[in-house]
């Protein structure tokens, strides 16, 4: 228990780490949180608790491959804050079109001899 509550404050503050570097400046805050830091951080966690190759190999594949579906959302979204819509509306287009290509991904990646 103790090991998954340091897992979770370690990823907690590096979220806020990166919130309160983007409030100041907004181009460093979005180059540390384009960086895979909580991917990399996800693979040291399941790395010490299952070290075994294969596996970490599938994991790093198959986040390559989900992360193409998330990028879209981050056209989107300022494409939408820039004529005016809602932070509300465009975060939520964005997540949504997000969803919907995790979908696509989900369903065509396996066709095409992904493992996903």
């Amino acid at each position: 228990m103790l090991y998954f509550v340091f897992k979770s404050a370690l990823s907690g503050v590096l979220i806020a780490i990166i919130s309160t570097l983007a409030r100041r400046f907004p181009g460093v805050g979005a180059l540390v949180a384009s960086l895979p830091l909580l991917s990399v951080l996800g693979m040291l966690w399941l790395w010490r608790e299952r070290p075994d190759p294969v596996n970490m190999a599938d994991h790093a594949a198959a986040t390559f491959w989900y992360v193409l579906p998330s990028l879209p959302m981050f056209l989107l979204i300022p494409f939408l804050l820039r004529r005016g819509v809602s932070f509300w509306i465009a975060l939520t287009s964005g997540c949504c079109l997000t969803v919907v290509l995790y979908l696509l991904m989900t369903w065509i990646g396996p066709r095409f001899g992904l493992k996903l």
